[in-house]
C-alpha cells in the first residue's frame, strides 16, 4: 500500500474552500501577484484575503517571493500534483483500461464481419 503523502490533510483542507481555489485561479492566470493585486478580485476584505493566503501557504500551495518592498506570491503546483499521482491518476489507468479492452473488443467484432 502506498505510503501518505505528508501535507496532504493541509492541500486537501486548502483546496476545500472556493475561495482559497480562486487565488490559486488567479494565480495560475497570472503569477506574481501582490495581496493588493489579488484582493481586487476577490469578494472579501483585506485581512480575510490573508487569512486564505496563509493557509495556501501553508499547505505549501503559494510561496512568497520579496522583491524590494513588494510581496510577490506564486503558485506551487507541485503539492497538487503529488494529490493527483496518489488519488487520481490511478483511477484514470482502470479507465482507461477499460475503455482500450472496448475499443479492442468492439474493432475486433467489426473486423469479423468484413
Amino acid at each position: 500500500m502506498r505510503k501518505e503523502l505528508p501535507g496532504a490533510d493541509k492541500v486537501f483542507k486548502a483546496l476545500a474552500d472556493p475561495n482559497r481555489r480562486k487565488v490559486l485561479d488567479l494565480l495560475y492566470a497570472e503569477n506574481g501577484q501582490t495581496l493588493s493585486a489579488l484582493c481586487e478580485h476577490l469578494d472579501m476584505q483585506r485581512q480575510s484575503a490573508t487569512q486564505h493566503i496563509e493557509i495556501l501557504i501553508d499547505a505549501l500551495l503559494v510561496t512568497v517571493v520579496w522583491k524590494g518592498r513588494e510581496k510577490l506570491h506564486f503558485i506551487n503546483p507541485v503539492p497538487i500534483y503529488e494529490v493527483y499521482e496518489r488519488w487520481v491518476r490511478k483511477f484514470e489507468q482502470n479507465r482507461l483500461r477499460l475503455l482500450h479492452d472496448l475499443k479492442t473488443q468492439l474493432e475486433g467484432e467489426n473486423h469479423e464481419k468484413t
